[in-house]
C-alpha cells in the first residue's frame, strides 16, 4: 500500500536531515534566497515575519538587514523546525530573532503588525495556501511586502520529481492529487497569481528563477534523497530489490546531467514571487 503521511509528519520527521544537509541546501537554493531579499528589501527597524522558515537561513539573512531595532519572527508548524532554527540562530549569535511554532493559515499576530513576510517553498506545503495567503494580507501594515517562492513545473524540477515519479509507479507513493499540499502544489503560474490577487494583493511580480543541484555521484543523491528530502521516509524503507530497482531507474532519468565528474548537476526551477498589500 502507498505510504501516506500529513505534510506535519513527513517535515517533524525529516527536520534532522535538514539540519545536516544545511549548508548544501543554501548553497543549492541560494539564487532564490537572494531574490527574495531583494524583493523584500527589508529596511532597519522592520518587523519581519518568515512563514514555514525550516532552518531559518533566508530568514536570518533579513535579521542582518533590520539590525538590532528590527524583529524577525522565525516560524513553522514543526517542532522540531523550530529547534532546528534556533540553533542556528544561537550559531549565528542573532539577537533579535523570535522562534515561534506557528501555523500559516492561523497566525498568531495581531493585524497590521508586521511590515514584510517572506516564505521559501513553503505556501506550497500548507493545507490551504489561500488561507495561509488572506492571514499574511492581515497580519501584513498597509504597504507591507510579501516575498516567496514555490517550485515551479515537475518536468522543470529533475531533481525532486523524477523519484517521486518513480516511487509513484512502485507502488509506494500515492498519485498526487490535485490541490492537496505538495512540492508542485502551486506550480501553475497563472494560478498562483491568481490565489495571491485573490488574498487581495496588489503589484505582484514573478519570476522563473532557476537553480542546480550538484550531487558527487548517484549515492550522494540518495544520502540527500532518503535524509532531507519529502520522499526520504519511504526510500529508507524500501527492500533492498525495490531500492535497487529506484536507483536503476535513477541511473537512467539523471543520464542528461551527468558531469565530467562522474557526479550530476540537476536543473531545478522555481517560481518567486513579490507583492503587496494595500492600503
Amino acid at each position: 500500500m502507498p505510504e501516506t503521511l500529513t505534510s506535519y509528519e513527513r517535515w517533524q520527521a525529516m527536520a534532522p536531515g535538514w539540519e545536516r544537509w544545511r549548508s548544501r541546501m543554501e548553497e543549492f537554493l541560494g539564487p532564490v534566497a537572494d531574490w527574495l531579499l531583494a524583493a523584500l528589501a527589508p529596511k532597519a527597524g522592520d518587523i519581519v515575519l518568515e512563514l514555514a522558515a525550516g532552518p531559518g537561513e533566508t530568514g536570518f539573512r533579513a535579521a542582518a538587514m533590520i539590525g538590532p531595532r528590527g524583529r524577525l519572527f522565525s516560524t513553522d508548524f514543526a517542532p522540531r523546525m523550530v529547534a532546528t532554527a534556533r540553533r542556528r540562530a544561537a550559531a549565528l549569535g542573532l539577537r533579535n530573532v523570535e522562534h515561534r511554532l506557528m501555523d500559516a493559515t492561523r497566525l498568531d499576530l495581531d493585524a497590521d503588525s508586521v511590515d514584510a513576510v517572506v516564505s521559501r517553498f513553503g505556501y506550497m506545503l500548507t493545507d490551504d495556501p489561500g488561507a495561509a495567503l488572506a492571514e499574511t494580507r492581515r497580519v501584513l501594515r498597509p504597504g507591507g511586502r510579501v516575498a516567496l517562492a514555490v517550485w515551479g513545473p515537475a518536468e522543470r524540477n529533475p531533481w525532486l520529481a523524477e523519484a517521486g515519479r518513480i516511487l509513484v509507479r512502485q507502488g509506494h507513493l500515492p498519485q498526487p492529487v490535485p490541490g492537496e499540499p505538495g512540492a508542485f502544489a502551486m506550480a501553475d503560474a497563472a494560478a498562483t497569481r491568481a490565489l495571491i490577487e485573490a488574498a487581495g494583493f496588489g503589484a505582484v511580480r514573478m519570476e522563473e528563477v532557476p537553480v542546480r543541484l550538484t550531487f558527487g555521484g548517484l549515492d550522494d543523491y540518495l544520502r540527500w534523497a532518503t535524509e532531507a528530502s519529502g520522499s526520504g521516509l519511504v526510500i529508507r524503507r524500501l527492500p533492498r530489490a525495490e531500492l535497487e530497482a529506484l536507483r536503476t531507474e535513477l541511473t537512467t532519468a539523471f543520464a542528461p546531467y551527468a558531469t565530467a565528474e562522474a557526479g550530476y548537476a540537476l536543473p531545478g526551477l522555481a517560481l518567486c514571487v513579490a507583492a503587496a498589500r494595500g492600503r
